[in-house]
């Protein structure tokens, strides 16, 4: 019968407080292990219960105590799992004033004296009751001595006593006390469950609430039956009449999910002046810019996993129109797109708690968002400076060759030196790793036979993996006898490793995901790769020693030493990459402008 009497009223949280195991909720594994105990009576020395707030800690100790103290309404009864709730213990353990069972929290009484109080108690018997129960809450705040001092107690107590123990920061506990403990993690409930709990809750008090409403609380509860039950008590209080969506959204301060998702669709598709609007919009209506821009990462972190895992739109608390609305627009944006999005979006929250006004940055948000949409992904940005570099080099060469055309002293006396570098510089492996240099930073390529070609390329593979030992293994160690898609054959030197094959196939495989074999001949190897490049590098200084600049140097300077040689060709190239914008951690989109 529900008390209407202003004197005798409860919260729900304490009206609705589990009273046995029956009644807590989404606990099955923790409910079943402690039932068993209880039938076989192999009830434990301690426990140790840990989870998030709200979940049943301090309810399912008080339960425990309970079940091994109650005698039944006929005054006859043993411990069991269904206590009557009608004994003398079970009421007094109920209302918080059992002799026997001392609950005690940690967060105020810390020290070592608090604890040598219930050393000194545990010696004697129960006054009443079948068992002394002590129940520490918070039990992660105790001091590291007063942990000590419960170690001997702890690893043997009394027959008659039996410690129950209460932590949301397990990782606090010194393992010494963890080991003298039977634990159970009680976990974060289910939403499908909360809502159906609420439901029933809400029916109990004869109120009408929408099923939209009571995911709204479950998905503001983050798995706590305390929080669920405290907002649905608070909602009661705030409407009148049959609560929905709307009544829960203005009571917590969330904005409309489904103006959010148009908000999001607006920044994706890069409409600025519609984003802005937008936000405008949601602001007038009482929404606050930090909530908005937290629903923003929250939707692109939904999804995200939609995008990764279509199961993760059939949320429970999330409306069909909205998991429709989800399904759409994962399909049209790159997982770059959202990842990159989620980041910017983490660094606003942040930006706007020291903004000295939170709507200026969130509109700076939305800017930059939407700005940041019409950029052109990294592999279509690897594309483009490639065939940039590639015009540029053909640029360089018409100039340079009409340049020598119009100056016949310049080309006497440089352009020899400097066609002959660049016709011994422009071999294959050379030019290759120039231009995949910029494509190291594209962490998604994918190599496969059809591109995998070349030996060069092989190498390449190699780079991108980082594979820094077996790089120099396969410069300096293999000679190449010959090369197709899949098959490699070479001629290892004198001071090969000896698995060097075994290694160099293993890894190909396993990075291009198709299967390579790599075996040794005897005959028909090339030069190694560190032996080409050596080669050459001694043409290049035999033809730097012939210049008359050069031979110059030398006799102003007899000790000087040729330390580099640089073509034309590879000063282009080195100037394409350094005119490269520089990539911070915060990346301003508006540097080009």
């Amino acid at each position: 019968m529900k008390e209407n009497s202003k004197d005798n009223y409860q919260v729900l949280a304490r009206k609705y407080r589990p009273a046995t195991f029956s009644d807590l909720i989404g606990q099955d594994t923790m409910v079943r292990t402690l039932t068993n105990a209880f039938e076989a009576n192999r009830i434990a020395q301690a426990f140790i219960l840990t989870g998030i707030r709200g979940t049943g800690k301090t309810s399912t100790a008080r339960i425990i105590s309970k079940g091994v103290n109650c005698i039944g309404e006929d005054g006859n009864g043993s411990s069991t799992t269904e206590p009557c709730g009608k004994c003398e213990h079970c009421e007094s353990i109920s209302n918080g004033r059992h002799v026997d069972v001392f609950e005690m929290d940690a967060a105020s009484k810390t020290g070592v004296a608090d604890i040598r109080e219930i050393i000194e108690s545990v010696q004697y018997r129960a006054t009443s009751a079948r068992f002394k129960i002590y129940i520490i809450d918070e039990v992660h705040m105790l001091s590291n001595s007063a942990f000590n001092a419960l170690l001997k107690t702890l690893e043997e107590p009394p027959k008659h006593v039996i410690f129950i123990f209460a932590t949301t920061e397990i990782q606090k506990i010194p393992v010494t006390v963890l080991s003298r403990c039977q634990r159970f993690d009680l976990r974060r409930i289910e939403p499908e469950t909360m809502i159906e709990y609420l439901s029933n809750v809400a029916v109990q008090e004869s109120v009408e609430i929408s099923k939209d409403a009571l995911a709204l609380i479950t998905r503001a509860s983050e798995g706590s039956v305390r929080d669920s039950i405290s907002l649905l008590d608070q909602s009661i209080s705030n409407s009148v009449d049959k609560i929905n969506t709307k009544d829960i959204r203005d009571m917590l301060g969330l904005s409309d999910r489904g103006r959010i998702l148009d908000l999001f669709n607006l920044i994706v598709s890069g409409n600025t002046v519609g984003a802005l609007n937008e936000l405008s919009s949601l602001y007038s209506d009482g929404g606050e810019p930090e909530s908005i821009l937290h629903d923003l990462a929250e939707v692109s972190h939904w999804i995200s996993l939609i995008k990764i895992t279509p199961e993760a739109a059939e949320d429970p608390t999330v409306s069909p129109d909205e998991r429709s609305r989800g399904k759409t627009m994962a399909n049209g944006i790159n997982i770059r797109s959202l990842s990159r999005m989620w980041q910017m979006l983490l660094v606003a929250l942040d930006e706007i708690r020291i903004a000295p006004n939170s709507m200026m940055a969130a509109e700076m948000t939305v800017i930059r968002l939407t700005h940041v949409s019409e950029l052109p992904s990294p592999d279509e940005l690897i594309k483009k400076i490639q065939n940039n570099s590639i015009q540029g080099n053909s640029i360089q060469g018409d100039s340079t060759n009409s340049q020598s055309q119009g100056s016949p002293t310049n080309s006497q006396s440089q352009g020899g030196i400097n066609n002959n570098l660049s016709k011994t510089i422009s071999n294959p492996i050379t030019q290759k790793s120039v231009l995949r240099s910029n494509q190291n930073l594209a962490e998604d390529l994918d190599f496969n036979t059809k591109q995998i070609q070349s030996f060069s390329e092989v190498i390449e593979l190699i780079k991108l993996n980082r594979d820094i030992q077996l790089l120099v293994e396969v410069e300096t160690c293999l000679r190449l006898a010959s090369f197709s898609s899949g098959r490699i054959e070479f001629v290892p030197t004198n001071d090969a490793p000896a698995n060097l094959a075994q290694k160099l196939g293993t890894k190909l495989t396993q990075w291009s995901g198709i299967r390579w074999a790599v075996s040794i001949v005897n005959e028909g190897g090339e030069n190694t790769i560190a032996e080409v490049r050596l080669e050459e590098s001694n043409k290049l200084n035999a033809l730097a020693k012939e210049h008359k600049m050069v031979q110059t140097a030398f006799l102003v300077f007899p000790n000087a030493k040729i330390i580099n040689i640089r073509s034309a060709e590879s000063m282009t190239q080195e100037a394409a990459i350094e005119s490269l914008p520089e990539v911070t951690e915060e990346w301003d989109p508006f540097e080009d402008d």
